[in-house]
Parts: structure tokens; sequence; C-alpha cells
């Protein structure tokens, strides 16, 4: 893993300190339905107020682009910032200027200020210099804890990076090092399981994969365009036959990196995608024409349980069926519970990232059990296929 400073290396007594977060969190009606984002990151803030910090928030908040958008202001988040770490946070109605350069000035060991959505400035999707310099000008020191948007190079996630001395939150460092457990330097043999719908969609996070892991799991609707690409009748179910010549490729580079690719031996079918359906489970040369499958079979669930038992390290990407309708969730919360299971009694080091697989641990009721579940989306999957994230290298 590449070196990068943390608050190990950071006295911020006396400082002020521009703190990129991610408080780009779901709110419907005005009000917040998820604090998960809110509650990763007051470690971070606590720590650096604590020890005599002056600690100035920034973050995105939907997609103003770079107008004032009053529904997108980030202010209803001081008052839930506040809530989480039992302090005050005081609000400044802009990122940068006056405004906020004398919030800055006046603020004393240990407050929090937030500032306004950076996105409210054109330049920030931009990475503009000027923009990066503005925000340097309020501050000491930047701490980026933000790795859910590193993925992006903004100005206020890697332009003033360059131009303070910079350091990795706490959030931000669990995240690099999980993931440095899981590709970078793993305890092998390491599994990887993949769902998803689309084959198109994963395609770099497949290749880079299969040249990592020992054992890469394929699941949910993409799982069915390998077995079309292998000669299987499919019935009605989703698949891309446009993409049957790189499955097979797929397939072939992963036997020449020994890599095994495990695909479904049975599926659950149905004659529709509804919930509480009549089903089947079939052998995947028995699927009805007129019937499309929605999940992996059971023996395909013992099948990935085997691999499991002996692997050290597990990365999680997507569901291994239509997991938000049952009864198509049976074969992602069984396998799920495995994954606690051997993590809770054997040390799996079992690492789990994206919306949807996400979502699925937590429907499964296993999300606080896993070795660690990356809240980060895009950048966590984007990480995976091996890309570099600006946000993340401008630390290094």
């Amino acid at each position: 893993m590449a070196k990068f400073r943390t608050l190990d290396n950071l006295d911020p007594r006396g400082k002020r300190v521009l703190l990129r977060a991610d408080l780009n969190v779901p709110v419907k009606d005005g009000r917040i339905t998820d604090r998960t984002r809110i509650e990763r990151l007051t470690p971070t803030i606590r720590e650096l107020a604590e020890k005599g910090g002056r600690v100035i928030v920034c973050s995105h908040f939907d997609r103003p682009k770079g107008k004032r958008v009053p529904e997108m202001s980030l202010r209803p988040m001081a008052e839930a910032l506040s809530e989480a770490l039992g302090r005050p946070v005081s609000f400044v109605d802009d990122c940068i200027g006056p405004e906020a350069e004398a919030a800055a000035a006046a603020m004393r060991d240990g407050d929090v200020i937030l500032l306004e959505n950076t996105r409210y400035h054109a330049g920030e999707e931009k990475n503009d210099p000027e923009l990066a310099k503005g925000l340097a000008k309020l501050a000491d020191a930047y701490v980026n804890d933000a790795f859910s948007a590193a993925h992006r190079a903004h100005a206020s996630t890697e332009g003033v990076a360059k131009l303070l001395p910079a350091y990795a939150g706490r959030l931000m460092q669990a995240e690099l090092e999980a993931l440095d457990a899981a590709l970078g330097n793993p305890s092998r043999p390491v599994v990887a399981i993949v769902g998803g719908a689309k084959v198109s969609t994963k395609l770099d996070l497949l290749g880079n994969l299969s040249s990592r892991v020992d054992v890469l799991v394929i699941g949910g609707a993409m799982a069915n365009t390998f077995l079309a690409a292998q000669g299987h009748s499919v019935g009605k179910s989703l698949q891309e036959a446009e993409m049957h010549d790189t499955a097979r490729q797929i397939l072939e580079e992963a036997k020449g990196n020994n890599c095994e690719i495990l695909l479904p031996i049975d599926l659950v079918v149905a004659a529709a995608f509804a919930a509480n359906v009549p089903t089947r489970t079939v052998g995947i040369d028995a699927v009805p024409a007129d019937m499309m499958a929605l999940d992996v079979g059971p023996d395909t669930v013992a099948a990935i349980e085997g691999r499991l038992r002996q692997a050290s390290t597990l990365v999680w990407n997507g569901p291994l069926g239509a997991f938000e309708t049952p009864p198509f969730d049976t074969a992602t919360v069984a396998v799920a519970q495995s994954v606690a299971a051997l993590t809770q009694s054997a040390g799996l080091k079992s690492i789990a990232g994206g919306g949807d697989t996400v979502s699925a641990l937590k429907h499964a009721g296993v999300a606080d059990r896993m070795t660690y579940v990356s809240a980060a989306g895009g950048a966590f999957l984007e990480w995976l296929e091996g890309k570099t994230l600006p946000g993340v290298a401008a630390l290094e």
C-alpha cells in the first residue's frame, strides 16, 4: 500500500484544519433518512477538536451544478453533525471568500464549523485552481475523510490537497487499510463475489479481479450472460447477448491467471419477476423457455460456501439474485450469513462494498458482523477495478 500521512502525523492544536467530508446523505422531504456517513465522520472531527484543532468541515451535496439551490444547502447538516458530535457546529453560508475567511479567523481551539456546499461553485467539479486556493486560504492543514468522493479530481478532494500539508482522516485510513487487506496485500486464498445485472458495467472489475484473486464467484443476472455464452439456454432471463464473446474471453483469461470462475450450477426460476411468485429450482441446462432465472439455487450456495470455508479473504460486490424481491433474496441472505459466521469464528477477512451490497448485507442482518463494509459506492468499485483515485493519490 502507498504511504500516506494520517492523524497520527498531525498535531492539530491551534491549527485550522480543513476537513473534506462526504455529507451527501439521503434526504427526503427535508429530513435525513440515513445518518451512516455522518456517524462515520464523527471520530475524525472529535479527535481533531479534542486535541485543540479548529475544524473546518467542507463537503458537496447533490448536483447544484455551480448554482445556489436552496434545497441543496448543507445548513441542515450542521444540526445533524452537532447532534452526532455532542458539541456545537456553526454554519457558514459559503465555502470560500470573506464570510468563510472571517469565520475561520474567529475560531478558537476545539471549534467546529461547516461550510456551505462546495458544488455551489462551478469550479469544484472542474478542479479550478482558484477555488482550491480559496479553500486552502482558510486553513493550516488539510484532512481528507471522504473516501467515497476520492475517485473525483475536484478542487476540494485533489486540488487543495496539493496546497496544504495533507492527511488521511480515520475513515479514509480505515477504507484504505481494508482495501489493502482485500487486494493490495491479502491473506490467501482470496475469494471475490461479484453480482449485478450487467457484465458490460463490470468489465474492468471482472478483468482486474480475475488477475488478483483465487476464486471469482459470478452471480446476479450477469451470470446468465456467462451461462448463455457457454451454450446454456437461459429462457427469458435477463442477459446480454452482445457480451457473449467478452464473457468467453474473461473465462479464458481467468484460466490463464489460475483463477477459478465459479458460475451457478442451479437456478431459481419464475414466470414473472414479482414478490412471492411460484418458483422452481432447476439445473442450468433445464431453464424453461418461458421462465427467467432470478436467483442462484441451493447447490450453488453450497458450492460458494465450500470455497469460503477454504478462504482467508473475501471481497464482495453485488448480490447473487434479485434480493430486493423475496423469495429471490434466499441465496444472498444464506451466503451473507455464512460469511458473517466465518468472519466471527474462523477469522475470514470479509470486505464488502457498493450500494446494493450494503443494502443486501443490512437486509441479511449481518452488516455489523463483517470485517469491513464500505459505504463508498463508486470509489470502492473503482479501487476494485484497479484505478488510481485522485483524492487518494494526492495524500501520498
